[in-house]
């Protein structure tokens, strides 16, 4: 990698993997002209309750909805390290890695908001770029320094489409077919 490299950073539990978050990380790399976006599932978020969706089943979706984008690529730290990932401790071992490339970290408005709650928030600024994405009712403001980023809004989560499976609704469009194929052909997100 160049000394000045800038790669995006898209972390979540992509349970599923849906058009939003495609979306978000194509909007932002080209706005900002990243080289790449790495997304970074996580093994066991720190602050959400897991849906029970195995982490090899999250890593296989993933892989099918990023496969058709030459500047998109999966980076498993958080998955070869098990248990809670805090983005600091993440993002230090990447920069370890990879010392001459810029970070920038994707969220979305509604985690703007979220911000001061962040484990070791201050140290992570120093480590990190954040890019602020807008979201449907939340607003963009916080006290941190944000790279605001103009992409399009997309109102979709991992949630709703979860719930959507569980009633029989149609998750068409909403995540890439290849994510539709798999989640029905191994039946997830159904009635149990």
């Amino acid at each position: 990698m160049t000394n000045d490299e800038k790669i995006g950073l898209l972390g979540g539990t992509f349970d599923p993997p849906h058009t939003g978050h495609l979306l978000i990380a194509e909007g932002v790399r080209d706005a900002l002209q990243l080289d790449e976006v790495w997304f970074i599932p996580t093994y066991e978020a720190p602050h959400k309750q897991s849906s029970g969706t195995g982490v090899d089943s999250r890593l296989q979706m993933l892989k099918q909805a990023i496969k058709t984008n030459q500047n998109f690529y999966i980076n498993d730290i958080e998955i070869e390290r098990k248990g809670v990932s805090y983005t600091v401790d993440t993002v230090t071992l990447l920069r370890e890695k990879h010392h001459d490339v810029q970070f920038h970290f994707i969220i979305g408005a509604d985690i703007v908001e979220y911000l001061p709650h962040w484990h070791e928030i201050e140290r992570l600024l120093d480590l990190v770029k954040f890019i602020g994405v807008g979201r449907p009712g939340y607003k963009m403001k916080t006290d941190y320094p944000i790279i605001e980023a103009d992409v399009p809004l997309m109102d979709i989560s991992s949630t709703d489409v979860r719930r959507r499976v569980k009633e029989g609704q149609t998750i068409k469009y909403l995540v890439p077919e290849c994510v539709e194929t798999y989640i029905y052909k191994r039946r997830l997100y159904e009635q149990k």
